[in-house]
């Protein structure tokens, strides 16, 4: 699979730039990855090589004229422009953004000239990670028997909405583990609240299919997040089902 540094630079955008450029967009959204985290725990923990924004499949129509003056590519091992009109794979669950080499501009009356003109290839600026939906509730694409309500998948952090941090770890608990993602677990374990963390390590043990203490988290086999508590009750409405 082609790396991010075969596919270009990244030069990504703040979360509050992405919070002015999502403003108007009618869909649901909400700032993932490891900003996420760190918006919902007060703090950086880290430097961010990119940032992710995620939206739901179901209001894909609407990016294109959201986000005019970008480029679009379908992310799967490799960049496709994804025009618009086009429909979105459904295999295809990350979308790369950049602004378009040329900007057309028109003048008062009407005639439109190109600015910024460049023969470099703009820098990425922001990742949409696509999530999946069945009527009101929201899919984890890697068990969909792992679901939860739409209502409860963001929380406002600093005036932003930021992907709830139970669902973002869920989300980074995969084998094998990344260094960042055991980062990120660490940092923000000590924030979730005892029905988060329950939430999460079921739900963990149900996805990964193995005792929630043996690895499958962060590379600990004693980790406090996974022996806390049992139960099968999420917090703010988040279920799943055996």
């Amino acid at each position: 699979m082609a790396t991010a540094d075969d596919l270009g630079q990244w030069n990504p955008l703040s979360p509050p730039e992405i919070g002015s450029l999502f403003a108007g967009y009618a869909g649901i959204w909400c700032i993932a990855g490891g900003w996420s985290l760190d918006l919902s725990c007060s703090g950086t923990s880290r430097p961010h090589d990119d940032i992710d924004v995620l939206v739901l499949r179901r209001d894909l129509a609407l990016l294109h004229d959201a986000l005019p003056g970008w480029e679009l590519h379908a992310a799967d091992g490799s960049l496709t422009p994804w025009l618009v009109g086009t429909p979105l794979p459904d295999a295809v669950h990350d979308i790369w953004c950049r602004m378009a080499k040329e900007t057309i501009e028109k003048d008062k009356a009407g005639r439109a000239s190109v600015i910024n003109q460049t023969g470099d290839e703009p820098p990425w600026r922001f990742q949409l990670m696509v999530l999946d939906t069945d009527g009101d509730d929201w899919l984890f694409r890697r068990d969909d028997r792992i679901r939860g309500s739409l209502r409860d998948l963001p929380h406002q952090c600093d005036g932003l909405p930021v992907l709830a941090p139970e669902i973002q770890l869920l989300y980074k608990a995969r084998l094998p583990n990344r260094p960042k993602d055991e980062a990120d677990l660490t940092m923000a374990a000590p924030h979730l609240t005892d029905p988060q963390r329950r939430w999460l390590r079921d739900t963990i043990s149900l996805s990964i299919r193995g005792p929630p203490s043996s690895r499958n988290i962060h590379g600990s086999r004693h980790c406090e997040m996974c022996n806390r508590g049992s139960g099968y009750r999420s917090p703010g409405g988040r279920k799943f089902a055996r």
